[in-house]
Protein backbone atom coordinates (compact mmCIF):
# COMPACT_ATOMS: atom_id res chain seq x y z
CA UNK A 1 0.00 0.00 0.00
CA UNK A 2 1.12 3.55 -0.95
CA UNK A 3 2.34 5.51 1.59
CA UNK A 4 0.81 8.96 1.00
CA UNK A 5 2.24 10.94 3.86
CA UNK A 6 4.14 14.37 2.95
CA UNK A 7 5.69 16.65 4.61
CA UNK A 8 5.89 20.65 3.87
CA UNK A 9 8.59 22.27 5.86
CA UNK A 10 8.31 21.09 9.30
CA UNK A 11 4.19 20.07 8.68
CA UNK A 12 3.73 16.54 8.86
CA UNK A 13 0.53 15.26 6.72
CA UNK A 14 -0.95 12.27 5.94
CA UNK A 15 -1.57 13.16 2.67
CA UNK A 16 -1.34 15.75 -0.03
CA UNK A 17 -5.16 16.77 0.17
CA UNK A 18 -6.24 19.66 1.70
CA UNK A 19 -9.55 21.74 1.31
CA UNK A 20 -8.85 25.50 -0.34
CA UNK A 21 -9.97 28.13 2.38
CA UNK A 22 -13.27 29.35 1.83
CA UNK A 23 -14.81 26.63 0.25
CA UNK A 24 -14.74 24.43 3.53
CA UNK A 25 -15.86 24.37 7.23
CA UNK A 26 -15.56 21.91 10.19
CA UNK A 27 -19.16 21.72 9.67
CA UNK A 28 -18.17 19.46 6.44
CA UNK A 29 -17.79 16.48 9.84
CA UNK A 30 -21.49 15.77 9.14
CA UNK A 31 -20.60 14.29 5.98
CA UNK A 32 -17.25 13.03 5.87
CA UNK A 33 -14.41 12.54 8.06
CA UNK A 34 -12.29 14.95 8.57
CA UNK A 35 -9.76 12.92 10.61
CA UNK A 36 -8.26 11.47 6.76
CA UNK A 37 -7.56 14.68 5.56
CA UNK A 38 -3.96 15.98 4.84
CA UNK A 39 -4.81 19.35 6.44
CA UNK A 40 -7.80 21.94 7.35
CA UNK A 41 -7.64 25.61 5.97
CA UNK A 42 -10.60 27.80 7.46
CA UNK A 43 -11.63 30.33 5.68
CA UNK A 44 -9.67 33.62 5.65
CA UNK A 45 -10.13 36.05 8.74
CA UNK A 46 -9.01 39.37 9.21
CA UNK A 47 -8.26 41.61 12.23
CA UNK A 48 -11.69 43.40 13.05
CA UNK A 49 -15.23 42.07 11.78
CA UNK A 50 -16.24 42.84 8.37
CA UNK A 51 -19.75 42.13 6.34
CA UNK A 52 -18.38 41.31 3.19
CA UNK A 53 -19.16 42.08 -0.10
CA UNK A 54 -22.61 43.11 -1.39
CA UNK A 55 -24.78 40.99 -2.77
CA UNK A 56 -24.74 38.97 -4.95
CA UNK A 57 -21.76 37.51 -4.12
CA UNK A 58 -22.04 34.63 -6.64
CA UNK A 59 -22.80 34.02 -10.03
CA UNK A 60 -22.73 30.71 -12.20
CA UNK A 61 -20.28 30.37 -15.65
CA UNK A 62 -20.11 27.55 -18.15
CA UNK A 63 -17.71 26.11 -16.55
CA UNK A 64 -17.62 27.55 -12.91
CA UNK A 65 -18.41 30.24 -10.50
CA UNK A 66 -17.51 33.58 -10.03
CA UNK A 67 -17.73 34.82 -6.60
CA UNK A 68 -16.86 37.49 -4.13
CA UNK A 69 -17.47 36.97 -0.85
CA UNK A 70 -15.50 39.96 0.75
CA UNK A 71 -13.74 37.75 3.88
CA UNK A 72 -16.79 38.37 5.95
CA UNK A 73 -16.45 37.48 9.87
CA UNK A 74 -16.23 38.43 13.38
CA UNK A 75 -12.73 39.02 13.57
CA UNK A 76 -9.27 37.41 14.70
CA UNK A 77 -10.01 37.41 18.70
CA UNK A 78 -13.48 35.98 18.07
CA UNK A 79 -11.89 33.51 15.56
CA UNK A 80 -9.41 32.58 18.33
CA UNK A 81 -12.41 31.69 20.73
CA UNK A 82 -14.84 30.22 18.63
CA UNK A 83 -13.39 28.60 15.63
CA UNK A 84 -9.80 27.11 16.55
CA UNK A 85 -11.64 24.72 19.23
CA UNK A 86 -13.89 23.59 16.51
CA UNK A 87 -10.81 22.31 13.90
CA UNK A 88 -8.86 21.34 17.24
CA UNK A 89 -11.32 18.69 17.74
CA UNK A 90 -9.72 16.46 14.46
CA UNK A 91 -6.19 15.32 14.23
CA UNK A 92 -4.82 17.16 11.08
CA UNK A 93 -2.73 19.68 11.22
CA UNK A 94 -4.79 23.22 11.15
CA UNK A 95 -4.02 26.40 9.17
CA UNK A 96 -5.32 29.67 9.23
CA UNK A 97 -5.73 31.81 6.45
CA UNK A 98 -5.14 35.53 7.03
CA UNK A 99 -5.76 38.87 5.30
CA UNK A 100 -5.38 42.03 6.19
CA UNK A 101 -5.22 45.80 4.59
CA UNK A 102 -1.42 46.64 5.28
CA UNK A 103 1.80 44.87 6.25
CA UNK A 104 1.52 46.39 10.01
CA UNK A 105 -1.71 44.72 10.16
CA UNK A 106 -0.71 41.23 8.76
CA UNK A 107 2.67 41.23 10.96
CA UNK A 108 0.27 42.03 13.63
CA UNK A 109 -1.89 39.16 13.02
CA UNK A 110 0.51 36.73 12.41
CA UNK A 111 1.91 37.64 16.31
CA UNK A 112 -1.87 37.35 17.64
CA UNK A 113 -2.09 33.87 15.72
CA UNK A 114 1.04 32.43 16.46
CA UNK A 115 -0.55 29.75 19.35
CA UNK A 116 -0.08 26.45 19.61
CA UNK A 117 -3.92 25.50 18.26
CA UNK A 118 -2.56 26.72 14.73
CA UNK A 119 -0.01 24.68 13.27
CA UNK A 120 0.60 27.08 10.37
CA UNK A 121 -0.46 30.71 9.28
CA UNK A 122 -1.52 31.12 5.07
CA UNK A 123 -1.25 34.86 4.48
CA UNK A 124 -3.29 35.41 1.28
CA UNK A 125 -1.31 38.70 0.76
CA UNK A 126 -3.55 37.91 -3.02
CA UNK A 127 -7.11 38.72 -2.50
CA UNK A 128 -8.26 39.37 -5.82
CA UNK A 129 -10.26 41.97 -5.36
CA UNK A 130 -8.20 44.03 -3.25
CA UNK A 131 -5.85 46.41 -5.02
CA UNK A 132 -1.78 45.80 -4.56
CA UNK A 133 -1.58 48.29 -1.63
CA UNK A 134 -4.27 46.91 0.23
CA UNK A 135 -4.43 43.39 0.21
CA UNK A 136 -3.36 41.32 -3.39
CA UNK A 137 0.43 42.42 -2.49
CA UNK A 138 1.24 39.51 -4.72
CA UNK A 139 1.09 41.66 -7.84
CA UNK A 140 4.50 43.24 -7.29
CA UNK A 141 7.78 41.86 -6.06
CA UNK A 142 8.59 44.93 -3.77
CA UNK A 143 5.20 44.77 -2.33
CA UNK A 144 5.42 40.53 -1.73
CA UNK A 145 8.97 41.25 -0.69
CA UNK A 146 8.13 43.88 2.06
CA UNK A 147 4.51 42.22 3.31
CA UNK A 148 6.83 38.77 3.64
CA UNK A 149 9.90 40.46 5.89
CA UNK A 150 7.13 41.79 8.61
CA UNK A 151 5.22 38.73 8.62
CA UNK A 152 8.07 36.36 8.91
CA UNK A 153 9.87 38.99 11.59
CA UNK A 154 6.16 38.73 13.59
CA UNK A 155 6.48 34.71 14.01
CA UNK A 156 8.07 31.78 14.37
CA UNK A 157 5.33 29.91 12.76
CA UNK A 158 5.20 28.44 9.59
CA UNK A 159 4.25 30.79 7.00
CA UNK A 160 2.57 29.68 3.56
CA UNK A 161 2.59 32.65 1.18
CA UNK A 162 -1.01 32.57 -0.71
CA UNK A 163 0.08 34.00 -4.61
CA UNK A 164 -1.90 35.55 -7.27
CA UNK A 165 -2.33 33.81 -10.93
CA UNK A 166 -3.11 37.94 -11.62
CA UNK A 167 0.36 38.56 -11.41
CA UNK A 168 2.20 39.38 -14.30
CA UNK A 169 5.44 37.26 -13.78
CA UNK A 170 4.25 34.57 -10.72
CA UNK A 171 7.70 33.16 -10.43
CA UNK A 172 9.47 36.51 -9.52
CA UNK A 173 6.80 36.81 -6.86
CA UNK A 174 6.81 33.19 -5.87
CA UNK A 175 11.07 33.89 -5.64
CA UNK A 176 10.44 37.09 -3.67
CA UNK A 177 8.31 35.75 -1.09
CA UNK A 178 10.45 33.08 -0.62
CA UNK A 179 13.47 34.98 0.09
CA UNK A 180 11.69 36.83 2.45
CA UNK A 181 11.04 34.34 4.88
CA UNK A 182 8.00 32.16 3.36
CA UNK A 183 8.15 28.21 4.42
CA UNK A 184 5.67 27.29 1.26
CA UNK A 185 3.91 28.67 -1.29
CA UNK A 186 0.32 28.56 -2.25
CA UNK A 187 -0.59 28.51 -6.01
CA UNK A 188 -3.02 30.47 -6.76
CA UNK A 189 -5.81 32.16 -5.61
CA UNK A 190 -8.71 32.96 -7.75
CA UNK A 191 -8.53 34.68 -11.29
CA UNK A 192 -9.96 38.08 -11.80
CA UNK A 193 -13.11 37.99 -13.39
CA UNK A 194 -16.74 39.71 -14.45
CA UNK A 195 -19.97 38.72 -15.95
CA UNK A 196 -22.42 41.17 -17.55
CA UNK A 197 -26.03 40.19 -17.26
CA UNK A 198 -27.39 40.18 -20.52
CA UNK A 199 -31.18 40.92 -19.46
CA UNK A 200 -30.13 44.77 -17.35
CA UNK A 201 -26.64 45.16 -19.15
CA UNK A 202 -25.37 45.38 -15.16
CA UNK A 203 -22.19 43.11 -13.64
CA UNK A 204 -23.59 39.97 -12.09
CA UNK A 205 -21.74 40.67 -8.89
CA UNK A 206 -22.49 43.85 -6.42
CA UNK A 207 -19.02 43.91 -6.36
CA UNK A 208 -18.82 44.17 -10.01
CA UNK A 209 -15.54 41.75 -10.28
CA UNK A 210 -14.80 38.30 -8.27
CA UNK A 211 -13.28 35.14 -8.59
CA UNK A 212 -13.13 32.56 -10.94
CA UNK A 213 -12.69 28.92 -9.78
CA UNK A 214 -13.08 26.57 -12.41
CA UNK A 215 -11.65 23.11 -13.09
CA UNK A 216 -10.77 24.78 -16.73
CA UNK A 217 -8.42 26.82 -14.74
CA UNK A 218 -6.24 23.82 -13.99
CA UNK A 219 -3.89 23.88 -16.54
CA UNK A 220 -3.49 27.46 -16.23
CA UNK A 221 -2.39 26.75 -12.44
CA UNK A 222 -0.75 23.64 -13.76
CA UNK A 223 1.68 25.74 -15.50
CA UNK A 224 2.09 28.01 -13.17
CA UNK A 225 2.94 25.24 -10.20
CA UNK A 226 5.54 23.69 -12.55
CA UNK A 227 7.76 27.18 -13.46
CA UNK A 228 7.46 27.93 -10.14
CA UNK A 229 8.50 24.89 -8.37
CA UNK A 230 11.80 24.78 -11.12
CA UNK A 231 12.96 28.29 -9.65
CA UNK A 232 12.38 27.67 -5.58
CA UNK A 233 13.40 25.55 -2.96
CA UNK A 234 10.43 25.90 -0.77
CA UNK A 235 7.58 23.54 -1.27
CA UNK A 236 4.83 24.41 -3.45
CA UNK A 237 1.04 23.79 -2.80
CA UNK A 238 -1.54 23.54 -6.16
CA UNK A 239 -4.58 25.13 -6.09
CA UNK A 240 -7.03 24.98 -8.97
CA UNK A 241 -9.29 22.64 -10.87
CA UNK A 242 -8.58 19.64 -8.60
CA UNK A 243 -11.65 17.28 -9.40
CA UNK A 244 -10.15 13.99 -9.52
CA UNK A 245 -6.89 11.43 -8.21
CA UNK A 246 -4.97 12.18 -11.75
CA UNK A 247 -5.66 16.54 -10.96
CA UNK A 248 -3.44 15.39 -7.36
CA UNK A 249 -0.70 13.43 -9.26
CA UNK A 250 -0.33 16.12 -12.73
CA UNK A 251 0.35 19.00 -10.06
CA UNK A 252 2.33 16.41 -8.10
CA UNK A 253 4.29 15.93 -10.99
CA UNK A 254 4.81 19.69 -11.91
CA UNK A 255 6.44 19.97 -8.35
CA UNK A 256 3.69 20.43 -5.76
CA UNK A 257 4.02 18.88 -2.26
CA UNK A 258 0.32 18.93 -2.46
CA UNK A 259 -3.16 20.23 -3.32
CA UNK A 260 -6.02 22.66 -2.40
CA UNK A 261 -9.14 21.55 -3.26
CA UNK A 262 -12.00 24.61 -3.60
CA UNK A 263 -14.61 23.81 -6.32
CA UNK A 264 -15.03 20.14 -6.68
CA UNK A 265 -15.13 20.39 -2.47
CA UNK A 266 -18.18 23.18 -2.87
CA UNK A 267 -19.74 20.84 -5.83
CA UNK A 268 -19.76 17.73 -3.45
CA UNK A 269 -18.17 17.52 -0.12
CA UNK A 270 -17.63 13.84 -0.34
CA UNK A 271 -14.93 14.64 -2.98
CA UNK A 272 -12.11 15.39 -0.76
CA UNK A 273 -12.35 12.10 0.90
CA UNK A 274 -13.26 10.25 -2.62
CA UNK A 275 -10.07 11.95 -4.03
CA UNK A 276 -7.84 10.38 -1.48
CA UNK A 277 -9.34 7.38 -2.35
CA UNK A 278 -8.60 7.03 -5.63
CA UNK A 279 -5.14 8.74 -5.13
CA UNK A 280 -4.28 5.43 -3.49
CA UNK A 281 -5.53 2.91 -5.57
CA UNK A 282 -4.13 5.14 -8.41
CA UNK A 283 -0.38 4.52 -6.84
CA UNK A 284 -1.07 1.11 -5.88
CA UNK A 285 -2.10 -0.29 -9.10
CA UNK A 286 0.88 1.22 -10.54
CA UNK A 287 3.33 -0.14 -7.41
CA UNK A 288 4.49 3.69 -6.66
CA UNK A 289 5.30 2.49 -2.74
CA UNK A 290 5.50 6.86 -1.85
CA UNK A 291 3.74 9.25 -3.03
CA UNK A 292 6.69 11.84 -2.76
CA UNK A 293 8.05 9.85 -5.69
CA UNK A 294 5.89 11.71 -7.80
CA UNK A 295 7.00 15.40 -6.28
CA UNK A 296 8.62 17.10 -9.60
CA UNK A 297 8.79 13.36 -11.61
CA UNK A 298 7.66 14.87 -15.07
CA UNK A 299 9.53 13.44 -18.09
CA UNK A 300 10.55 16.24 -20.10
CA UNK A 301 14.47 17.02 -19.75
CA UNK A 302 14.70 16.48 -23.36
CA UNK A 303 11.99 19.00 -24.06
CA UNK A 304 12.89 22.82 -24.28
CA UNK A 305 11.62 24.52 -21.29
CA UNK A 306 12.09 28.44 -22.30
CA UNK A 307 8.51 29.18 -24.14
CA UNK A 308 10.68 32.04 -26.74
CA UNK A 309 12.96 29.17 -28.07
CA UNK A 310 10.25 26.47 -27.62
CA UNK A 311 7.87 28.96 -29.83
CA UNK A 312 10.47 29.35 -32.40
CA UNK A 313 10.85 26.46 -33.22
CA UNK A 314 8.14 26.27 -35.18
CA UNK A 315 5.05 23.64 -35.97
Amino acid sequence: MVDLSIRIGDVDLANPVMPASGAFSWEYADVIDLNRLGGLVAKTICKEPRNGNPTPRMAETEAGIIQSIGLPGKGVYYFLDHIVPEYKKFTPPFIASISAETADEFAEMCSILSVPQIDVLEVNISCPTRNATGGNFSLHEEHTAKVMRDIRAATDHPVWAKLSPNAGDIVSIAVAAEEAGADALVIANTFLSLKIRTDNFRPALGNKFGGLVSPALKPIVLRMVYQVAKEVTVPVIGIGGVTKAEDVVEYMLAGAHGVGIGYAGFRNPTALTAIIDDLEAWCDARGIERITDLIGAVRDDDMETDTLVAASAGI
